[in-house]
């Protein structure tokens, strides 16, 4: 499962991919991933926090859906957390997912993706019931 999780991650992110090991590491330090053919999601939770660690889908199938409903079964699973995440200020698609999901801005990283700035979002999810 990691290594096609890991030849997925190639796909989406050429210039900068994780290998099995490194999804495996994630997964030994409590990360979580829910994985489907075309897509997966990938976080972590400390107490009443998680942060999204990434999130990809296959190039062919951007635009479908894939990415809202990941992000919504690992919703489903945090009820009463809040979310956090980091996304290139110049990666609109990105943005528009999260922001369409209820996620907003709070906070900027100068810099932090190789001298790009990321913009870190939130969402509290401890109203839901």
């Amino acid at each position: 499962m990691l290594n096609k999780i890991a030849n997925l991650h190639k796909l989406c992110f050429p210039h900068k991919p994780w290998d099995a090991t490194e999804f495996a590491s994630l997964k030994q330090s409590g990360a979580e991933i829910i994985a489907s053919e075309n897509g997966f999601i990938v976080w972590r939770c400390a107490a009443d926090e998680c942060e999204i660690i990434t999130i990809g889908v296959h190039p062919d199938f951007r635009g479908t859906g894939i990415a809202d409903a990941l992000l919504q079964l690992m919703e489903k699973e945090q009820v009463g957390k809040k979310i956090f995440l980091e996304v290139a200020e110049n990666n609109i698609p990105a943005k528009k997912l999260y922001e369409r999901n209820g996620y907003k801005q709070i906070a900027v990283r100068q810099g932090y993706y190789d001298g790009i700035d990321a913009l870190i979002m939130g969402k509290d999810l401890s109203n839901k019931i």
